[in-house]
């Protein structure tokens, strides 16, 4: 795919159940995005602030969250305070470059308050006011200008591990998701969640937005699957140890049976590849590695903990993630423009 010329694609890598190493899965990938000549903004849409903390050293971490109230405030509750409390639309503000072509939207704690308006706003959806549709769309239209001061191609959500109101305006403003899964019995579970969730969420609001009326900001309202990834699995030599080598094939089960066929029912389209191929990538257990990739604020293959060959494996799932990201993202704007 050409850097240059590719349309925005905002994505997310999305799973309700924690512990999936989400956040270092998306902040890899996007590292990895970026250092083949992609330009990515990070969005950090989950109260709990992990993205920020990963990229930003913790005093500054704590500036951001102690200033984000006042005028110089630069995180996203600073910029959706103003929606938040009925005061106007969102507030402008201006990403932080972290590294070459990587721009991150910090993220902030009182971002839990704007998620129990959007359960609000949601319903005024419903009744047809014009109030719930700004405020439902407010968090994607800050990210459509953010994206554009940078030129980004890619916007990467980085949500919390739950089924909420936030988690819904960020999945339906997604063109494109990839579900991390642990090689758990946990994780298989949760796929159902999953699956259920997004089904309803993208037929909620498909009724809603045909009874929207005319000049109403929408939500794209159509994410579709990349793929899954399993990650932080130990291995045994080449392959994964047990029971992770038993639970990865059923990884695939689940995925097919639970999320790809009730997208399928709203829209074909909604699942990007075949299937019985739907595995977008695997990112085993780096160990300490991550630990230092976080407390350093790089990407694992550049940090200084770990072993040479560590770095290099690292390297090497990352780059073959983003290759297979880029070729799938390419399989959906074909679909999509059909």
């Amino acid at each position: 795919m050409n850097a240059a010329s590719q349309p925005m694609t905002r994505a997310s890598v999305f799973n309700h159940k924690g512990g999936v190493g989400k956040t270092t899965l998306t902040v890899n990938l996007a590292f990895a995005l970026a250092e083949k000549g992609h330009r990515v903004l990070l969005v950090d849409s989950d109260p709990q602030c992990n993205l920020t903390s990963y990229l930003v050293e913790a005093e500054v971490v704590d500036e951001y969250l102690d200033s984000s109230d006042g005028p110089g405030g630069r995180t996203i509750w600073t910029a959706l305070k103003p929606v938040s409390e009925g005061a106007g639309d969102y507030k402008s503000v201006q990403p932080i470059e972290r590294a070459e072509r990587l721009y991150l939207l910090p993220g902030d704690i009182q971002l839990a308050q704007f998620e129990s308006d959007l359960s609000s706003f949601w319903m005024e959806c419903q009744g047809r006011k014009v109030r719930g549709f700004r405020g439902t769309t407010a968090l994607s239209r800050l990210v459509s200008e953010m994206a554009a001061k940078v030129d980004a191609q890619f916007v990467f959500y980085d949500s919390g591990p739950n089924i909420g109101p936030l988690n819904r305006a960020i999945l339906l403003d997604c063109h494109v998701f990839a579900i991390p899964t642990a090689c758990d019995s946990f994780s298989l579970r949760a796929l159902k969640t999953v699956g259920r969730a997004l089904f309803e969420w993208i037929s909620d609001w498909s009724v809603i937005s045909d009874l929207a009326g005319p000049d109403v900001p929408l939500l794209l309202g159509q994410p579709s699957l990349l793929g899954y990834v399993p990650a932080g699995f130990r291995t045994y030599g080449a392959r994964p140890a047990e029971p992770s080598n038993r639970i990865l094939p059923l990884i695939e089960k689940e995925v097919n049976s639970q999320v790809v066929e009730l997208l399928t029912r709203i829209n074909p389209a909604l699942a990007v590849g075949k299937l019985g191929d739907y595995k977008l990538g695997e990112v085993k257990q780096f160990g300490t590695l991550v630990t230092v990739a976080q407390q350093e604020g790089l990407p694992l293959w550049k940090t200084s903990g770990g072993a040479p060959y560590q770095r290099e494996e690292a390297s090497e799932a990352f780059y073959g993630l983003a290759d297979r990201f880029l070729a799938r993202v390419g399989s959906y704007q074909e679909t999509w423009q059909k």
